[in-house]
């Protein structure tokens, strides 16, 4: 269970044709319409995961770092998770139908914004973005909107 919310259900897939995307690893945004996942609820939240700071966010970020269906997880060695300075922010999640195939979620409730998941690829090398254009940053506004809350200090 999500202690931030107690009641909210494990994930949900927002249709994210509003916010006209594109399609997975494309850099023309307005060819298709992927979907986004926002976990909510009670998460597994297993290896590899993100290392880092443990203390709590200072301040509520301007945008959240949002994993689109696009994610592939890299076969199982995410670009993205060593670079998030954030204890447990990024996660590994198994694809229940798919095993041993998953994809990387971020907690809401611990996104710092940093844009870091976004720029950087393993080994020092510098991508745009992830691989897959898996990642979008969000309004914090908006997300809060899609899990009916307000996120609090």
């Amino acid at each position: 269970m999500n202690p931030h919310a107690p009641n909210a259900p494990d994930s949900i897939t927002v249709d994210a044709s509003a916010r006209n995307l594109g399609q997975c690893g494309s850099s023309e945004r307005s060819k298709g319409v992927p979907q986004f996942y926002i976990p909510t609820g009670e998460v597994v939240k297993s290896e590899p995961k993100s290392k880092g700071i443990e203390t709590p966010r200072k301040k509520k970020p301007r945008e959240l770092a949002v994993i689109t269906e696009c994610c592939t997880g890299c076969s199982g060695s995410p670009a993205c998770v060593p670079y998030c300075p954030v204890e447990d922010c990024m996660y590994w999640v198994t694809d229940e139908d798919n095993p041993p195939f998953g994809r990387i979620e971020v907690d809401p409730y611990l996104c710092i914004g940093c844009k870091k998941c976004t720029s950087k690829g393993p080994d020092g090398s510098f991508l745009d973005g992830c691989p897959w254009d898996a990642i979008e940053m969000v309004p914090i506004e908006e997300v809060e909107t899609l899990l009916d809350t307000k996120f609090q200090l």
